[in-house]
């Protein structure tokens, strides 16, 4: 009777360790495929993708500035706005659940996942998900929009001569560029809105976000809001560098900003699990309030 019952309990664990194994994998196969769908649509706009033919006047001064590099480049913008937040999150799961070792069990074929890998799995691919779908928001709007930047004139140099009365007042649709820079052609008509102030304010704004809920060391309180409060100053000298650098209007730039918060707001709110009370941490606190001096508190 005793080997029946080891031998169904074994097969009963083998059924549960396969159907646990298959829900994981299937989860991983769909995060990844959805990041992969919204990340291929980012490429298609970037390799293929044709903004809208927009005019301009003869006389408009916000298109006359002159080019100028970006200061804050797409490198640095993606090592401070992608590589710290992701590094920062596996290293603070890891400090947090490395020797977690309770709950239930997460194995993929026959190998048991640790805590920590499987919630900084969670966390990261939330943030990039998150960090995804306000780029491919960011692009549909400028394709559709095709707003000139204010280095207009200066990388386009059209083939009009503004000098002409009838051309003054008159809205210029038809007109070649004589310049051959074919990618800050097509970089001229993609203004509105700015995509460094989107990308700048969805990362550190999320990353601010994470850090207050995961950041919980009592040696200063201050620490952790000095982070903060430099990660917001990353994303404010970003939004400040594309108007000086004459990379877009300011208007653009508001709405960059307005999209990347929202999309912060949003996913923490509603996609992420960083609002939900860590179960390890509501333990220990319970601890802490039944044990006082080495004295046991009786709960009501």
């Amino acid at each position: 009777m005793e080997r029946n019952d080891r031998k169904t309990n074994s097969r009963a664990q083998t059924i549960t360790i396969d159907r646990d194994s298959k829900f994981i994998l299937r989860k991983i196969v769909l995060d990844f495929a959805i990041l992969f769908i919204v990340g291929f649509l980012i490429l298609v706009f970037y390799l293929w993708g044709t903004p809208y033919k927009r005019g301009f006047f003869c006389d408009d001064e916000s298109l006359k500035h002159p080019y100028k590099e970006s200061t804050v480049t797409n490198v640095m913008l993606y090592i401070v706005g992608l590589g710290l937040p992701v590094l920062t999150m596996c290293l603070t799961e890891w400090i947090r659940l490395r020797d977690y070792v309770g709950g239930r069990s997460r194995k993929v074929l026959g190998r048991e996942i640790p805590a920590w890998v499987w919630e900084a799995y969670q966390v990261v691919g939330v943030f990039l998900f998150g960090c995804a779908c306000q780029q491919l928001t960011t692009d549909v709007a400028k394709y559709t929009i095709g707003r000139l930047r204010p280095h207009f004139f200066d990388v386009c140099k059209p083939d009009i001569d503004c000098s002409l009365d009838t051309n003054k007042w008159r809205y210029i649709e038809e007109f070649t560029c004589l310049a051959t820079n074919e990618k800050l052609k097509k970089e001229m008509r993609l203004s509105f809105p700015s995509g460094h102030s989107s990308f700048s304010a969805y990362t550190m704004l999320y990353f601010s976000m994470y850090l207050q809920k995961r950041f919980t060391w009592r040696g200063s309180k201050l620490v952790r809001h000095g982070i903060q409060f430099i990660l917001m100053l990353f994303a404010w000298y970003t939004f400040m560098t594309r108007v000086s650098d004459y990379k877009h209007h300011w208007s653009d730039v508001l709405a960059g900003v307005t999209i990347g918060l929202l999309f912060a707001i949003v996913i923490f709110c509603f996609v992420s699990n960083l609002r939900k009370t860590p179960r390890s941490r509501q333990h220990s606190h319970e601890a802490e309030l039944r044990v006082t001096n080495g004295n046991t508190r009786v709960q009501v």
